[in-house]
C-alpha cells in the first residue's frame, strides 16, 4: 500500500518537474484564482472591516494594505485574459493557421453570456424595488447590462442597483469584439501594434486624468489597451522561451523562481502605494498611474512562473487552484451581492447594528467566512451544474452540424 501511494504522489509531482505544455499552462490556474479571490477579499472587507493581522518574531504585521487596495487585481485579470487570447495566436506562429472569427466569438459567447444573463436576471429581481416603479430606467438598465453596454451610461454603470462587479464583463466582451482584428494585426506588425495599443492607453488615460470627475472613464476599454498589449507579449514570450530553454536545468529554474519572489515582492511594493491613495478621485488617478508597472510585473510573473521550480509550479498548479479557477468567473460575479445582502439583511447576529463598524470581531470572522464559501458552493454548483453543460451542448451541436 505504501508502494502504491509512493509511486501515485511520485506520479503526481511529475508534472510539475516535466516541461510546460503550451496548450495548459497549469500555474495559470492559481494565477487566475488568486486574482479573482484579492478582489473578492476587498469587496468582502467593506462589508466586515475585518483586517487580518500577525506577530511574526516579535514583529507585527497587518495585510491592511492588501485589503485596501484589492480592486487594483482586475487589471490582472485582463491582462491574463490578453494572454490567454492571444496564446493560440502565438502558439501557430507567423505563418499557423488562426483561429476562425465566427466560431472564436460563439465560443466566448457561449461562455460568457448565458451565466452572465442569470446573474442580471436574478439580481435585477433582488433590486427590483430600488427602482421605485421608473419602468423606462429599469427596461434601459436591463437592456444595456444583457448587451454589455451598461458602463456607457453613468445611470447603467454607477446607479444601477443590479450589480456593481459586472463592468468588468462590459469591457472584456467588447474587447472580444475587436480582438480577431488586433489579433492579426499584432501577429503581423507586433512592436507596431503593441507600441500603437500602448500609446492609445497612456493617451486616453492622460486626458482622463485631466477631467475633474474621472469615474466615467478610467476603467473604459481604452484605458486598458496596453494592459491586453502586455498579455499578448507575454503569450509570445511564453511560446519563445519554452522552445529555447531546456526546461530541465536546475539553473534556469532556480533563476526564473528569483524572478517571481522579486516581482512578488514588487506587486506588494505597488499595493502599498495604491493603498496610501487619499479620495475617490485620488484612487482613481493612482490605479490609472499603477495600471502599467502593475501589468508589467504581472506579465513577467506569469510567464516566470511557469518556468520555475517545482515548489512555485505546485503552488500554483495544484488541483485546488484548479477547481478555484473553474468556479472563479461565478464567484467573481456573485460573492459581492451576496455579502451586500447578508449585512443589509442582518443574516448573522450581533450587539450592535452596524457590527463592522463597531468592531465586533466574533461577527467579522463568521461574515467573512460565510461571504467567502457561500459564493464559493453557488459557484460550483453553477460551474459545473450551467456553465459547463451549456457550453458542452451547444460545442456537440455545432459539431454535429459540421458533419
Amino acid at each position: 500500500m505504501q508502494t502504491m501511494a509512493a509511486s501515485k504522489q511520485k506520479k503526481y509531482f511529475a508534472q510539475y518537474v516535466s516541461p510546460v505544455q503550451d496548450t495548459y499552462i497549469d500555474v495559470l490556474d492559481g494565477v487566475r484564482a488568486i486574482l479573482v479571490f484579492l478582489v473578492g477579499a476587498f469587496h468582502i472587507w467593506q462589508q466586515s472591516w475585518l483586517t487580518p493581522h500577525f506577530t511574526l518574531f516579535g514583529q507585527h504585521y497587518s495585510l491592511d494594505f492588501l485589503l485596501r487596495s484589492g480592486y487594483i487585481w482586475v487589471d490582472g485579470l485582463i491582462l491574463l485574459s490578453g494572454f490567454l487570447l492571444y496564446l493560440p495566436y502565438a502558439r501557430a506562429g507567423r505563418d499557423g493557421a488562426l483561429p476562425r472569427t465566427l466560431p472564436f466569438l460563439k465560443k466566448r459567447f457561449l461562455r460568457i453570456w448565458p451565466s452572465y444573463a442569470l446573474n442580471v436576471g436574478l439580481f435585477f429581481l433582488l433590486a427590483i424595488q430600488k427602482y421605485g416603479g421608473n419602468i423606462a430606467y429599469m427596461a434601459k438598465d436591463v437592456a444595456t447590462h444583457l448587451t454589455f453596454t451598461h458602463t456607457f451610461f453613468f445611470d447603467t454603470y454607477y446607479g444601477s442597483p443590479i450589480n456593481g462587479a459586472l463592468w468588468t464583463v462590459g469591457v472584456e466582451f467588447c474587447f472580444y469584439l475587436i480582438f480577431p482584428i488586433v489579433g492579426r494585426c499584432y501577429r503581423k506588425q507586433p512592436l507596431l501594434t503593441a507600441l500603437g495599443m500602448i500609446f492609445a492607453a497612456f493617451a486616453f488615460r492622460a486626458h482622463t486624468a485631466a477631467l475633474p470627475d474621472t469615474r466615467m472613464w478610467f476603467n473604459q476599454l481604452p484605458a486598458f489597451l496596453d494592459v491586453y498589449a502586455l498579455g499578448f507579449m507575454g503569450a509570445d514570450a511564453f511560446i519563445i522561451l519554452r522552445k529555447r530553454l531546456l526546461q530541465e536545468s536546475k539553473q534556469e529554474k532556480r533563476l526564473f523562481t528569483l524572478v517571481c519572489i522579486l516581482c512578488v515582492l514588487f506587486l506588494g511594493y505597488i499595493a502599498k502605494a495604491q493603498a496610501a491613495s487619499n479620495g475617490q478621485e485620488g484612487i482613481r488617478h493612482g490605479q490609472m498611474a499603477h495600471r502599467f508597472p502593475l501589468a508589467l510585473c504581472l506579465t513577467v510573473f506569469m510567464v516566470s512562473s511557469a518556468f520555475a521550480s517545482v515548489p512555485v509550479r505546485f503552488l500554483l498548479g495544484n488541483r485546488v487552484m484548479r477547481f478555484l479557477s473553474a468556479v472563479s468567473f461565478q464567484f467573481y460575479m456573485y460573492h459581492q451581492v451576496i455579502s451586500v445582502q447578508m449585512r443589509e439583511r442582518r443574516l448573522f447576529p450581533s450587539e450592535s447594528p452596524v457590527p463592522n463598524q463597531a468592531g465586533e470581531r466574533p461577527w467579522q470572522i463568521m461574515f467573512t467566512i460565510a461571504s467567502f464559501l457561500i459564493p464559493l458552493a453557488l459557484s460550483a454548483v453553477l460551474t459545473y451544474g450551467f456553465e459547463k453543460p451549456i457550453l458542452r451542448t451547444f460545442s456537440k451541436s455545432g459539431g454535429r452540424k459540421k458533419k
